[in-house]
Protein backbone atom coordinates (compact mmCIF):
# COMPACT_ATOMS: atom_id res chain seq x y z
CA UNK A 1 0.00 0.00 0.00
CA UNK A 2 1.27 3.39 -1.40
CA UNK A 3 2.53 6.05 1.77
CA UNK A 4 -0.20 8.57 1.99
CA UNK A 5 1.16 12.08 0.67
CA UNK A 6 2.24 14.73 3.16
CA UNK A 7 -0.62 17.55 3.39
CA UNK A 8 0.29 20.54 1.66
CA UNK A 9 1.84 23.15 4.07
CA UNK A 10 -1.23 25.98 5.39
CA UNK A 11 -0.74 28.82 3.75
CA UNK A 12 -2.37 32.42 3.86
CA UNK A 13 -2.77 35.96 2.01
CA UNK A 14 -2.08 38.70 4.04
CA UNK A 15 -4.84 39.90 5.45
CA UNK A 16 -5.88 36.17 6.97
CA UNK A 17 -1.52 36.16 8.30
CA UNK A 18 -2.31 39.50 9.63
CA UNK A 19 -5.12 38.69 11.55
CA UNK A 20 -3.97 35.34 12.48
CA UNK A 21 -0.32 37.05 14.31
CA UNK A 22 -2.84 39.72 15.66
CA UNK A 23 -1.14 42.51 14.07
CA UNK A 24 -2.91 45.28 11.43
CA UNK A 25 -2.22 44.70 7.16
CA UNK A 26 -0.46 48.13 7.78
CA UNK A 27 2.09 46.22 10.33
CA UNK A 28 2.73 43.47 8.28
CA UNK A 29 3.50 45.30 5.24
CA UNK A 30 6.02 47.38 7.00
CA UNK A 31 8.11 44.06 8.83
CA UNK A 32 8.13 42.74 5.30
CA UNK A 33 9.46 45.67 3.98
CA UNK A 34 12.16 46.24 6.55
CA UNK A 35 13.23 42.33 5.79
CA UNK A 36 12.18 41.22 9.23
CA UNK A 37 9.90 38.23 7.64
CA UNK A 38 10.82 36.20 4.32
CA UNK A 39 9.60 36.95 1.22
CA UNK A 40 6.02 35.57 0.48
CA UNK A 41 5.80 32.74 -1.87
CA UNK A 42 4.43 34.44 -5.40
CA UNK A 43 1.21 33.11 -7.89
CA UNK A 44 1.07 35.68 -10.12
CA UNK A 45 -0.32 38.64 -8.21
CA UNK A 46 -0.93 36.82 -5.11
CA UNK A 47 1.44 36.20 -2.36
CA UNK A 48 1.44 33.17 0.26
CA UNK A 49 2.71 33.00 3.48
CA UNK A 50 2.67 30.00 5.69
CA UNK A 51 3.43 28.90 9.43
CA UNK A 52 6.74 30.17 9.26
CA UNK A 53 5.83 33.46 8.76
CA UNK A 54 3.49 33.25 11.46
CA UNK A 55 6.21 32.02 13.91
CA UNK A 56 8.75 34.62 12.93
CA UNK A 57 5.58 37.48 13.39
CA UNK A 58 4.71 36.15 17.13
CA UNK A 59 8.84 35.85 17.71
CA UNK A 60 8.73 39.38 16.55
CA UNK A 61 5.83 40.49 19.00
CA UNK A 62 7.03 38.59 22.07
CA UNK A 63 11.00 39.99 21.71
CA UNK A 64 9.00 43.52 21.30
CA UNK A 65 7.46 42.82 24.74
CA UNK A 66 10.88 41.77 26.25
CA UNK A 67 12.19 45.50 25.26
CA UNK A 68 14.15 44.44 21.97
CA UNK A 69 14.04 47.41 19.48
CA UNK A 70 13.29 46.84 15.51
CA UNK A 71 16.69 46.94 14.76
CA UNK A 72 18.10 44.53 17.51
CA UNK A 73 14.89 42.35 15.53
CA UNK A 74 16.29 42.85 12.29
CA UNK A 75 19.91 41.80 13.57
CA UNK A 76 18.19 38.32 14.67
CA UNK A 77 16.40 37.71 11.49
CA UNK A 78 19.83 38.41 9.85
CA UNK A 79 21.22 35.43 11.77
CA UNK A 80 18.11 33.51 11.05
CA UNK A 81 18.72 34.20 7.13
CA UNK A 82 22.33 34.16 7.32
CA UNK A 83 23.03 30.66 9.49
CA UNK A 84 25.19 33.01 11.73
CA UNK A 85 24.71 32.35 15.48
CA UNK A 86 21.74 33.95 17.46
CA UNK A 87 24.63 34.05 20.65
CA UNK A 88 26.65 35.51 18.64
CA UNK A 89 24.08 38.00 17.56
CA UNK A 90 23.49 38.81 21.70
CA UNK A 91 26.72 38.57 22.62
CA UNK A 92 26.95 35.57 23.65
CA UNK A 93 30.11 33.23 23.38
CA UNK A 94 29.48 29.49 22.61
CA UNK A 95 30.47 27.06 25.37
CA UNK A 96 33.93 25.10 25.17
CA UNK A 97 32.41 21.86 26.50
CA UNK A 98 28.90 21.44 26.22
CA UNK A 99 27.60 18.89 22.80
CA UNK A 100 25.25 21.41 20.76
CA UNK A 101 22.20 19.70 19.61
CA UNK A 102 20.74 19.89 16.12
CA UNK A 103 16.73 19.85 16.11
CA UNK A 104 14.33 21.49 13.40
CA UNK A 105 11.37 23.39 15.31
CA UNK A 106 9.11 20.36 15.15
CA UNK A 107 11.61 18.18 17.09
CA UNK A 108 12.15 21.19 19.49
CA UNK A 109 7.99 21.65 20.19
CA UNK A 110 8.15 17.75 20.56
CA UNK A 111 10.68 18.06 23.19
CA UNK A 112 8.70 20.67 25.19
CA UNK A 113 5.08 19.69 23.85
CA UNK A 114 2.66 22.93 24.34
CA UNK A 115 5.34 25.05 25.95
CA UNK A 116 7.21 26.54 22.99
CA UNK A 117 5.43 29.71 23.03
CA UNK A 118 6.46 32.86 21.41
CA UNK A 119 7.81 34.20 24.58
CA UNK A 120 9.51 31.19 25.77
CA UNK A 121 10.91 31.09 23.00
CA UNK A 122 12.55 34.92 23.00
CA UNK A 123 13.82 33.80 26.75
CA UNK A 124 15.70 30.91 25.39
CA UNK A 125 16.79 33.58 22.97
CA UNK A 126 17.88 35.76 25.28
CA UNK A 127 19.26 33.20 27.52
CA UNK A 128 21.73 32.23 24.14
CA UNK A 129 20.11 28.61 24.84
CA UNK A 130 18.81 28.49 21.34
CA UNK A 131 20.98 29.34 18.05
CA UNK A 132 20.28 28.87 14.28
CA UNK A 133 21.43 27.13 10.97
CA UNK A 134 20.12 27.41 8.26
CA UNK A 135 16.09 26.30 8.67
CA UNK A 136 17.78 24.12 11.68
CA UNK A 137 17.31 25.09 15.56
CA UNK A 138 20.65 24.37 17.78
CA UNK A 139 20.43 24.06 21.58
CA UNK A 140 23.85 24.52 23.02
CA UNK A 141 24.44 22.08 24.98
CA UNK A 142 22.57 18.34 25.20
CA UNK A 143 22.76 18.25 28.49
CA UNK A 144 19.97 21.53 29.19
CA UNK A 145 17.64 20.29 26.77
CA UNK A 146 17.46 17.31 28.51
CA UNK A 147 17.28 18.38 31.60
CA UNK A 148 14.98 21.31 30.88
CA UNK A 149 12.61 18.58 29.17
CA UNK A 150 12.45 16.29 32.02
CA UNK A 151 11.50 19.02 34.22
CA UNK A 152 8.62 20.12 31.79
CA UNK A 153 7.47 16.91 31.65
CA UNK A 154 7.26 16.17 35.58
CA UNK A 155 5.21 19.71 35.29
CA UNK A 156 7.20 22.61 35.62
CA UNK A 157 6.57 25.09 33.02
CA UNK A 158 9.01 25.94 30.62
CA UNK A 159 8.46 29.60 31.27
CA UNK A 160 9.86 28.75 35.70
CA UNK A 161 12.45 26.42 33.58
CA UNK A 162 13.98 29.55 31.83
CA UNK A 163 13.75 31.82 34.75
CA UNK A 164 15.70 29.69 37.41
CA UNK A 165 18.25 29.10 34.33
CA UNK A 166 18.87 33.08 34.51
CA UNK A 167 19.07 33.02 37.49
CA UNK A 168 21.57 30.43 37.55
CA UNK A 169 23.46 32.21 34.94
CA UNK A 170 23.80 34.85 37.32
CA UNK A 171 25.36 32.77 40.10
CA UNK A 172 27.25 30.48 37.70
CA UNK A 173 29.34 33.80 36.22
CA UNK A 174 30.20 34.84 39.92
CA UNK A 175 31.55 31.62 40.47
CA UNK A 176 33.30 31.72 36.94
CA UNK A 177 34.77 34.79 38.09
CA UNK A 178 36.37 33.65 41.33
CA UNK A 179 37.51 30.86 40.11
CA UNK A 180 39.21 32.38 36.99
CA UNK A 181 40.15 35.02 39.32
CA UNK A 182 42.00 32.40 41.47
CA UNK A 183 43.72 30.38 38.91
CA UNK A 184 45.29 33.25 36.94
CA UNK A 185 46.61 34.29 39.95
CA UNK A 186 48.39 31.54 41.49
CA UNK A 187 49.22 29.24 38.58
CA UNK A 188 51.13 29.86 34.77
CA UNK A 189 48.61 30.70 32.01
CA UNK A 190 49.18 27.66 30.71
CA UNK A 191 47.81 25.32 33.48
CA UNK A 192 44.12 27.34 33.53
CA UNK A 193 42.51 24.84 31.61
CA UNK A 194 43.80 21.68 32.78
CA UNK A 195 43.17 22.64 35.79
CA UNK A 196 39.11 23.75 35.39
CA UNK A 197 37.56 20.75 35.97
CA UNK A 198 38.85 21.24 39.47
CA UNK A 199 36.74 24.07 39.77
CA UNK A 200 34.03 22.24 38.45
CA UNK A 201 34.00 19.59 41.00
CA UNK A 202 34.19 22.36 44.12
CA UNK A 203 30.89 23.43 42.52
CA UNK A 204 29.50 20.56 41.93
CA UNK A 205 30.53 18.79 45.35
CA UNK A 206 28.87 22.05 47.30
CA UNK A 207 25.57 22.14 45.19
CA UNK A 208 25.31 18.45 46.02
CA UNK A 209 25.06 19.45 49.68
CA UNK A 210 23.31 22.47 49.37
CA UNK A 211 20.46 20.31 47.68
CA UNK A 212 20.72 18.24 50.52
CA UNK A 213 20.68 20.45 53.30
CA UNK A 214 17.62 22.08 51.67
CA UNK A 215 15.71 18.84 51.16
CA UNK A 216 15.98 17.73 54.69
CA UNK A 217 14.42 20.73 55.66
CA UNK A 218 17.68 22.11 57.24
CA UNK A 219 19.27 26.17 56.50
CA UNK A 220 22.31 25.42 56.45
Amino acid sequence: MPAEAPEPPHEYRMAELAEAAGITVRTLRFYRERGLIPPPRREGRIAWYDGSHLARLRTIAALLERGHTLTGIADLTTAFESGRDVGEVLELGPPTEEEPVRLTPEELADRFAGEVTPENLAAALDLGYLATDGEDIIHVSRRLLDVSAALVREGVPLAEVLKAGARVREHAEALAGLFAEMLTAHTEEADVQRLRPLAKSVVEAELSMALDRRLRGGRG
